[in-house]
């Protein structure tokens, strides 16, 4: 039977992009991609980059706080929301011109326009043709999830936030995982008054003790953080959003930013009309290969669920490309990816957290908690936290959790050595660089606690 296409992608985010490079351009099939929004997808687009250059921006006021305590004549003004906002879309313009590049560069016929699965291999676009493919790649990515309530329509969610006409001088947050936690951060760094509103503790499922640490820090910049607490209404008045909670309590915002997780980004793509399995969540269901119950769909990134972050799905896309058109079978490795948190302070992670690790062997632990040398110079209050988790049984290190300025940049450095299975004493063995942060991952002699 002959196809149109050897591979036909829907969505041009970072999986999608990844994969349809290599099969075109390394491995020489005829491959075309459709994207509905903008290349480059949540990260490039309405995530990672913008939100980091955001976090860069938040910054600024305390490293001029702290270039005076150093000796500087420095002062800082109001932030100019519309001047960063313009440079920030020139950015991502320019990002987004290079993702493009790259699939013309590689052969890919990229479609501007959403597609949908017609069956097994076909796809159906907007306007209208159905084309043929060999094999179909869904990477639609995840979208914000927003509960059904009474004034939902006032809210934005983090795909909306970098299109702000202004900032808001009062917003509420709806949330307690990492992006709620970020953006709170991030707005509080701005001069924006920020409220925090979550059902559950903030960072559940982090390592609780670095967990707690940053929940304290928020609060100490002022940020008002109420747990167990959902929103009931929302009302928009001349004087602002007038948000009602569960409790009764009514508060005034100017804007309100729900962060209350994503989902995988399946709706009314006709994945189970063309009898691809679904989990309840709307994820697409995939072997160690990406591949579905219909062979010849397969599914990778956040739409699939398994880990929701953007250099795993760039893995996962190449693996499949490398299997499907490379004859190199590859599955993506799941196991030790690290990441990081862009609070402040920032939150780099890999491996089990202490609670994970003790429902599964005995472990010790091993914690240093300390100013830093740059903060406490300047009169500051930061604490970084080190901690490592190790296996009494194998001595491997089996967690890595850094709470410190460049703590993602860290704990990638870190990574390296867990994924080689570096052992506590390896670690010890390595000798220190003085005077730095990141040397007490290598001085912690002792356990603070057996688990």
């Amino acid at each position: 039977m002959s196809f149109d296409y050897d591979l036909f992608v829907i969505g041009g985010g970072s999986g999608g992009v990844r994969a349809a490079r290599i099969a075109a351009g390394e491995h020489g099939a005829k491959v075309a991609l459709a994207e509905e929004y903008r290349m480059g997808g949540t990260c490039v687009i309405r995530g990672c980059v913008p939100k980091k250059l955001m976090v860069f921006a938040s910054a600024m006021p305390a490293a001029v706080e702290e270039a005076r305590a150093y000796g500087w004549q420095a002062e800082i003004g109001a932030f100019d929301w519309t001047g960063f906002r313009a440079k920030l879309d020139a950015e991502l313009d320019r990002l987004e011109a290079i993702y493009r590049r790259g699939q013309s560069g590689a052969g890919v016929t990229v479609f501007d326009q959403r597609a949908t699965v017609a069956s097994a291999h076909e796809v159906r676009l907007a306007d209208g043709q159905v084309v043929s493919a060999k094999h179909i790649l869904i990477a639609t990515g995840g979208t914000p999830f927003v509960p059904e309530f009474d004034g939902r329509e006032h809210v934005m969610t983090s795909n909306e936030i970098f299109k702000m006409e202004a900032l808001p001088r009062r917003i509420l947050i709806v949330g307690g995982g990492y992006i709620a936690c970020e953006f709170a951060c991030i707005l509080e760094g701005l001069g924006t008054g920020v409220t925090l509103w979550n059902r559950s503790p903030l960072l559940r499922g982090f390592d609780a003790e670095c967990r707690d640490l940053i929940v304290e820090k928020m609060a100490a910049r002022g940020i008002a953080i109420h747990t167990g607490l959902v929103v009931q209404h929302i009302k928009k008045t001349a004087a602002g959003l007038v948000v009602t909670g569960g409790d009764g309590r009514s508060e005034t915002f100017d804007a309100v930013l729900y962060a209350t997780g994503r989902v995988p980004n399946t709706a009314g793509l006709g994945l189970a009309e063309a009898g691809v399995t679904l989990a309840p969540n709307g994820a697409v269901a995939v072997d160690d290969w990406s591949q579905t119950n219909v062979p010849s769909i397969y599914a990778v990134g956040d739409v699939t669920d398994r880990i929701a972050l953007t250099p795993v799905a760039i893995r996962e896309g190449h693996a499949f490309a490398d299997t499907v058109f490379g004859a190199t079978p590859r599955r993506a490795d799941h196991e030790l990816v690290a990441s990081a948190v862009f609070t402040r302070p920032e939150f780099g992670t890999c491996g089990l957290s202490e609670e994970a690790a003790r429902e599964i062997e005995p472990v010790e632990i091993y914690v240093s908690a300390f100013r830093p040398m740059r903060s406490a110079f300047a009169g500051g209050d930061e604490k970084v936290l080190m901690k490592l988790v190790v296996s009494k049984a194998t001595r491997r290190v089996l967690g890595c959790h850094i709470v410190a300025p460049e703590a993602g940049e860290m704990i990638q450095l870190a990574a390296i050595a867990m994924k080689m299975g570096a052992s506590k004493e390896q670690f010890d063995a390595t000798c220190a660089v003085h005077p730095t942060m990141a040397e007490e991952l290598v001085t912690m002699r002792k356990p603070v606690r057996h688990a």
